[in-house]
This record gives structure tokens, sequence and C-alpha cells, in this order.
């Protein structure tokens, strides 16, 4: 299909054919016209129906637009682009801001014109900044006001950056300015299905992020799949939750799936667990999408372990693996079955889960509708379930590296291999074992640090922990523990010995922490993924 885009960069730096993921679009509900905007789709089309009145973003502050006002605010941002910074289809747009209006504003303006949208993370610094802009030879930024220093320190050693415009500011320079100067009427450029409008980086877990290309198509069927068939999320219903819109869990959860359905979504800045849940009691969110640290630091802090009054009647769980301790903990404190769910950056969201009827414990659900999985051994044959192998995907959506030789790591045959290892029950669940970087392998042993870290959680004293592989000279690897002790706990030979007997008491003996290490906090990401390899390189 014939591609809208002026500047072909992003076109230009796909895979070649034969490095593309096989793409499945059989599915009725993955029928896309040749010519689709995804902007028209999820915020235009509100309202066009006659439900622009309908509230779209909310804040804890009781700050609200509705659609039509996001509508408004978003072809304006357009039109400055186009008609004042010169953007073409096709250009890169660096959005930078937290979880606010403006920044989803920002990202649906880019969208209609056109352009690429580029996440960033808001803690990145200017170095990390300068690999994104570099990369993807950012040409424009819209960024908000406050975050705007590191920005500037970046810009400084990248040529291709050419304009940069910040919001949340009174200057006369400022986007919101610029903005009144336009009449918020805007026609969306009509690109194609299979253009590219959205570069999302790799949250970095393993050190070096990549840029991951996704087509208007793919944000629409990611909102066909999961969000329709398993979250079954409603009209009336109001999305919350922790992940950054950088980052694509906090895209689809907080911007993209609520408003696929005409529904709300409150956009809070700042996250922390004792943050987030006061919003979410504050603003009576019945949606709520965060990471499982964060589930089980908000069900600790209950006074007698049980939630105050609230609307909550869906939770939602990604970016990591969900421990059976912390699912049990959770329900225990709100009721709630929680939603698991693994997706990938690569793939732009979930596509194995389990709705809060048919979760179980321990696993993470069954292939989404629109996708399919298999396990594989280590020559790409399927495995037969109980077996443990290397979990590959198919759908709708699939990895397109932004110019990068680590395409033919991750797709191979037509299959997404995830990087994780998982097996297969009779009933079709999908059990996590471990990232395949991450197994341990101690004398002759396979090891899970994820199950590990399961077993440790269950101790009283644990708050939080990570499991690791450590060189040994008799064993190859020995199972090292790093561990964050609840308050009232002391540190010491005693607890070692204390933790490490838990373990073999409550899984195989062999798979125990000879090692233990006590840490007053772990090295997540910003979206509260664990960072094993900065503990195996001592951070």
């Amino acid at each position: 299909m014939a591609s809208a885009h002026v500047d072909t960069f992003a076109r230009d730096r796909l895979p070649p054919p034969e490095a593309l993921p096989e793409i499945l679009l059989d599915q009725p509900f993955l029928r896309f016209p040749d010519t689709l905007n995804c902007a028209g789709e999820l915020l235009d089309r509100h309202v066009a129906e006659g439900h622009g009145a309908r509230a779209c973003l909310r804040t804890p502050d009781g700050t609200a637009w509705s659609y039509a006002e996001l509508q408004d605010r978003a072809n304006r941002i357009a039109q400055v682009l186009v008609h004042e910074l010169g953007l073409v289809s096709g250009n890169r747009v660096l959005l930078r801001a937290p979880n606010n209006p403006m920044m989803a504003a920002c990202w649906y303006g880019v969208v209609k014109a056109g352009g690429i949208a580029v996440g960033s993370m808001p803690l990145l610094r200017a170095a990390e900044l300068k690999q994104i802009i570099d990369k993807a030879e950012i040409s424009h930024a819209l960024c908000d006001l406050r975050l705007i220093d590191e920005l500037r320190a970046a810009a400084a050693g990248c040529p291709t950056l050419r304009q940069i415009r910040c919001f949340h500011n009174d200057d006369p320079e400022g986007l919101e300015a610029a903005m009144a100067r336009h009449d918020g009427r805007f026609a969306n450029v009509a690109t194609a299905a299979d253009d590219v409008c959205l570069i999302a980086f790799t949250s970095g877990t393993t050190g070096k992020p990549k840029g991951t290309m996704h087509f208007h198509r793919d944000v629409m069927a990611a909102c066909a799949c999961w969000p329709a068939q398993v979250l079954r999320a409603q009209a009336d219903d109001v999305f919350i939750g922790s992940p950054p819109l950088a980052f694509t869990f906090g895209l689809g959860g907080l911007l993209h799936f609520p408003m696929s359905v005409g529904a709300s979504a409150v956009l809070v800045e700042r996250v922390s667990p004792p943050e987030l849940l006061d919003a979410v009691l504050k603003t009576g969110a019945t949606v709520l999408f965060t990471a499982p640290t964060s589930y089980r630091a908000m069900a600790l802090a209950q006074p007698g372990g049980r939630l105050p009054p609230n609307r909550l009647r869906k939770c939602v769980s990604a970016g990591e693996a969900l421990p059976a301790a912390t699912r049990a903990l959770w329900k225990a404190a709100s009721g709630i079955e929680i939603i698991d769910g693994i997706g990938s950056t690569e793939l732009l969201h979930i596509f194995i889960s389990a709705d809060e009827h048919e979760a179980r414990a321990g696993a993470t659900g069954k292939v989404v509708p629109g996708y399919v999985a298999c396990i594989m051994d280590a020559e790409g044959r399927p495995l037969p379930p109980g077996q443990v192998g290397a979990l590959a995907v198919k759908g709708p959506t699939g990895c397109k590296y932004l110019d990068d030789p680590r395409q033919a790591i991750y797709v191979r045959d037509g299959w997404n291999y995830t990087g994780d290892a998982y097996r297969l029950d009779d009933d079709g669940y999908f059990h996590f074992q471990s990232r395949t970087d991450d197994l341990i392998v101690s004398a002759g042993y396979n090891i899970g640090g994820p199950e590990v870290e399961e077993a440790l959680l269950r101790h009283p004293a644990v708050a939080e922990c990570g499991v690791i592989g450590v060189p040994d000279a008799e064993r190859g690897q020995i199972v090292k523990a790093f561990v964050v002790l609840k308050s009232g706990h002391a540190a010491g030979d005693a607890m070692v010995q204390a933790l490490q007997a838990h373990v073999k008491q409550t899984i195989a003996p062999y798979k125990y922490p000879r090692a233990v290490e006590f840490r007053a906090s772990l090295p997540r990401t910003e979206t509260g993924k664990l960072q094993r390899f900065k503990l195996r390189a001592g951070g």
C-alpha cells in the first residue's frame, strides 16, 4: 500500500522482508483498511459519533478533558508542528513528559500530522536521550518545561534535532502560545495502515535499548486483541496506573485501550505505590495497571491487610512475572484477582494472559485471541507440554527493530522469540520459568531465578528480592539472592540461615540461595522491572 510519508527514514530502515515475523491478520476483528490513521480511530471517531462531551483524560487534582477538548488540543499541536515548525510526514518527534494530558495531546498531534512519536522516559539523562535522538534521527521535540535541562544538554550534540518546543510554559515561545494562534481544525494525514506511527525504545533491562517500530495498524490490532478479548473494559470505566506513556505498557493501558472503548483515564505524574493508591481512592478509578512490586507494596502498607473502600474492579499486572505470593496478597487486600499478562515492546502489548475468572496462581495465562505461541527447543522445534523451552509468538504485531542486527536474534523462521523460558501445561496455560539469559545452571541443575524469588517472597521478613547466578569453581554457578527486608527485621547470619531454610522447605532444596546479600533497595527500570544485569555487574 502507498505510504503517506514524505520523509521515508523509517520505512527505509525496516528490516528486510525475509527478516520480518509472520503477521497474522486472519481474525474478523483484525481486518483494517489500507488507509488508516490511528488517531482518527481512537480520538476523532468518538467526537464524530456524538460523544465529544464524554470525559477522556483526568488528573488527580480534578482536571478533566473531554474527547472534544483533547481533539482540539491535538489538532492545534498538529497545526503548530506542520505550519510553524516545518514537520513533514514521516519526521520523528521526541516526546518528553511525565504522564499528563498535554503529553497525550502531543502524542495524538504528532500522529495526526503523519509524524512518528518517540516517547522518552522522564528519568533519562542527556547521554541516554542522545542515543535515542541519534538512532531515530529525531528532528523535532515536544517537552514538558520541567524536563528541559537534560534535553537541552543532549541537543547540543544532536545536529538532526532542529526544533524544540516546551509546554506547561507561559513563555511567548512556548507550545501553548503557539497553539493559541491556530483554530483547532486539522485534517489528519491519510497514512497507510503500514506507515510507522511510533518508535518505542526498550526499557533497558539488558542495558542496550533498541528502537522498535510499530504501524498505525499495529496500534489498532493491539486494541482489538487483549483489551477487547481479555480485559473487556466498558465506556464508564476509569483507568489509572503507574507505567509511563513512553513505555508501551503505559501507552496502551492508559491511553489507547481506554480510548478504544470511549472510557477515561487518570494520568498520574507521581506514581510511588502510596501516591498511586491515593489517586485510585481519590478519583474512583475502576481499572488499575501497575507492576507486581507495586501491588505488593500497596497491599503490605494497608492496616489490617485490607484496602479502604474503593471502586476498583479490574487490576492488571505486566512488565515482569507476577509471583503467586503477590497475587494472593493483593487478593486478600482488595478482593480482586489480578489479570496477569506478558507482552513486549517488540510486539507492542500483551499476547498471553488470563482474565480474572480463568487466572491460575503461578501461570501467566493462555494465548490471547489473535496470537499463537509455542515452546521451542534449542533447534527451533516445538516442545510438548511439561517441558521448558523458549517462548515463540506470532500474531498481528511483531518485532521490527530500527536498523538493528539484533532483529535476527528476536525473529527466527517467522516467530518472535521473546527471550523468556516458559513451560506449557496440559490445559494450555503458560508458566514463566525465567528469562532465557537468566537461567541458572548449578551442578547440572537448571534453576529459574523467579522461582527462588517466589519462595523468598513467602517469608514474612522479605519485602522484595532478586535472584541471579554467580560463577562458582565447583558448581559452575550458585544461586545468589539480593534481599530487601521489611522494617523491623535485622540482616545478619541468622537471617541468612532462616531464609535458606525457608527456601529449602518451600521448593526443591538444591534451589536454595547459597549466597545472600542484603540491600536497602534493588535496581529497577522506570517501569518497575528488576535489572538483573546490574546485580550481575555489582550494581
